[in-house]
């Protein structure tokens, strides 16, 4: 889609969000919480972006987008680059952190630009009249986006907002929050890689199919890349075979031989190179795919093999 820049509004010092709208003034296509786009940047980078507006909402996507100083340079585009009336493409919507279903209440937990899949939730949640709490964790108030909305009245009573003042570990508690295992209830959470860890670490003893992350990028000290053997793989269409180095990805080297993989995160956290293999026994090391899609896909950015062989259906 070519969507048109509606509206830029700076939310804190760092955080802008994005209001894109159909040039024709159309419904743009139905997206669900948790859900983000694929953009391309002026220069032609891709980055992907959470959606933070109310699903129900047909006419706009909202993105907010945080200005990274040590990123690769697409946050910068946007904030430096991008302006209302300006067109950008935009992908369809997908979901790689959905709301489940079967549960009887939701637990959110936000860490500064990482709360923008959560609002979405908290829209959602909010208009199912389901049970549920934002935990919100910034430096301080001035770091905190959404303001005015999470202290309205349809939000302030569903959210808890966390300081910490630059000071790790001084804000939310979140080994007593999570503590207690609590029937049905299932936790989201998305943020930086300390919020992240911490609450992987206090939650592993609850079943694991009731916690749930949004990773913006691969966590720390958790390598995807290499491996100590090489292995092969096989395009299916053309019985092409490859040597996969120890020190190359999968993405790479059909990327080198002229295989053209759609790809843009290359840190298995995005899900745009998920690929269906035929055979093989993957090596998974991506954060996106559930275990039943691990059956049938592989993603080849960050992913390996555990058999000499990977067919791969291409």
């Amino acid at each position: 889609m070519l969507l048109r820049v509606n509206a830029i509004n700076d939310e804190t010092p760092s955080i802008k969000t994005f209001e894109l709208v159909d040039p024709e003034g159309l419904d743009l296509p139905v997206f669900t919480a948790g859900g983000h786009v694929d953009l391309t940047l002026p220069d032609g980078q891709v980055r992907q972006y959470s959606l933070c507006n109310a699903p129900a909402e047909r006419q706009r996507y909202l993105l907010g987008v945080l200005r990274e100083t040590n990123g690769r340079g697409g946050s910068r585009q946007m904030h430096e680059r991008v302006a209302v009336g300006d067109l950008l493409p935009v992908s369809m919507p997908r979901n790689n952190f959905p709301l489940d279903g079967e549960a009887t209440r939701h637990l959110l937990i936000a860490g500064g630009i990482g709360v923008t899949p959560l609002m979405a939730m908290a829209h959602r949640l909010r208009a199912l009249g389901a049970d549920f709490v934002l935990h919100y964790c910034t430096r301080d108030a001035a770091q905190t986006a959404f303001r005015d909305l999470i202290s309205g009245d349809g939000m302030a009573s569903r959210v808890r907002l966390h300081h910490d003042g630059g000071v790790p570990g001084s804000g939310l508690d979140v080994a007593a929050l999570l503590a207690t295992v609590v029937p049905g209830t299932h936790v989201y959470c998305c943020g930086p890689a300390g919020l992240m860890a911490a609450v992987k670490a206090a939650s592993d003893h609850w079943p694991a199919g009731q916690i749930h992350f949004e990773h913006f990028a691969a966590p720390v000290g958790v390598a995807v890349l290499g491996g100590q053997d090489g292995f092969e793989v096989e395009i299916a269409s053309t019985g092409a075979v490859y040597c996969v180095p120890p020190d190359c990805s999968i993405l790479s080297v059909l990327l080198s031989e002229g295989v053209l993989v759609d790809s843009s995160c290359e840190a298995g956290v995005c899900g745009t190179c998920t690929t269906r293999y035929l055979s093989g026994e993957p090596d998974h090391r991506d954060f996106v795919l559930s275990n039943v899609e691990q059956r049938e896909h592989v993603m080849v950015c960050v992913s390996r093999a555990k058999s000499a062989r990977l067919v791969l259906d291409l």
